[in-house]
């Protein structure tokens, strides 16, 4: 167990007559980064609510840096930081008078709040602009000053709850970077996000959660392992032709093509690919289908979540 930072053994958490946890798992090991991924009302954010002592657990047993998150609240507390899905900074103070701030809120003496203030401003690159007004702050910049007020007491256990929610490409990767100097400092991060992107990139091991239950546990490769092998991908210019692109691929796939109709795509599993792609582009050209694109990829996480969930994720989808 002393090598776990989060343990969670069939947690339960009912609302009325809904389960939003129904006997889920976790288990996080030290100075890693962790995902969890489900659909919206999976219980994703349920299960940081309870870890992190905003809510209490109806069944099941949950440790957090080596402590029950029942019967010891405060010295959990002591030892996390959370980060919701939106920047709880004021856009009033500048960058340094918000982590001030924060640190006297954790009852840091003055001077102890401003020395942690600085160190923070550096950690996360921010000294710049730290007597700046936060609310002329970039969303990145006010996210990763977010995420500095998270770790004024040096958490042992961070959370993060969607912390990259409306950034744009540029922004993210501050972010990312930022969390990837907290891991490399001894921080155990566990991360819940809609941005499939972000866990293949961040996340060390991966945690599938849908209809309050683990799903599925495992390395990013790992999960995509469970799809099959590469996959060959063809993209219609016709909307009309998907059918016939469909009978095409389901003759050289090892199971039944999955079709998008919106995005005119058609996707199947394949295990010798070079000759299924031949002989796909060479049927196509005979039977005069038209495409805008053809070729082979690496299964994805969206995949994954397509092959255990059912459906894709959506960036749009709150967390619940």
């Amino acid at each position: 167990m002393n090598d776990y930072a989060v343990l969670a053994e069939g947690i339960e958490k009912k609302y009325a007559d809904k389960y939003a946890l129904n006997g889920f798992d976790l288990t996080v090991r030290r100075g890693t980064v962790h995902g969890l991924l489900g659909p919206n009302g999976a219980g994703k954010t349920t299960a940081v609510r309870i870890l992190s002592t905003l809510i209490r657990l109806d069944g099941g047993f949950a440790q957090v840096a080596g402590l029950d998150v029942v019967r010891e609240p405060r010295a959990v507390r002591a030892r996390i930081g959370l980060t919701g899905q939106y920047a709880a900074v004021d856009e009033v103070l500048t960058g340094r008078q918000n982590l001030e701030m924060f640190g006297r809120l954790f009852h840091l003496g003055g001077r102890q709040a401003k020395r942690r203030a600085t160190e923070l401003l550096e950690q996360f690159s921010l000294t710049d602009a730290a007597d700046r007004g936060a609310g002329k702050y970039s969303g990145g910049m006010r996210r990763r000053l977010d995420l500095a007020a998270s770790m004024i007491l040096s958490p042992e256990v961070l959370f993060l709850d969607e912390p990259t929610t409306g950034l744009d490409p540029r922004s993210r990767n501050e972010v990312w970077e930022s969390v990837r100097g907290l891991v490399a400092d001894g921080t155990t991060v566990l991360l819940t996000t809609q941005y499939l992107e972000e866990a293949d990139k961040l996340a060390s091991r991966i945690t599938v959660i849908d209809q309050g239950r683990a799903i599925a546990d495992d390395t990013p490769d790992g999960l995509k392992n469970t799809v099959g092998g590469d996959l060959i991908e063809v993209v219609a210019s016709q909307p009309a032709d998907l059918p016939v692109v469909a009978k095409v691929l389901a003759r050289v796939s090892e199971g039944e093509p999955e079709t998008d109709d919106i995005e005119r795509r058609v996707y199947a599993t394949v295990s010798d690919r070079v000759a299924a792609l031949t002989e796909v582009a060479r049927t196509l050209q005979d039977e005069g289908i038209a495409v805008e694109d053809i070729g082979l990829r690496r299964p994805s996480l969206d995949d994954v979540f397509l092959y255990l969930t059912g459906h894709r994720t959506s960036t749009e989808e709150v967390a619940a």
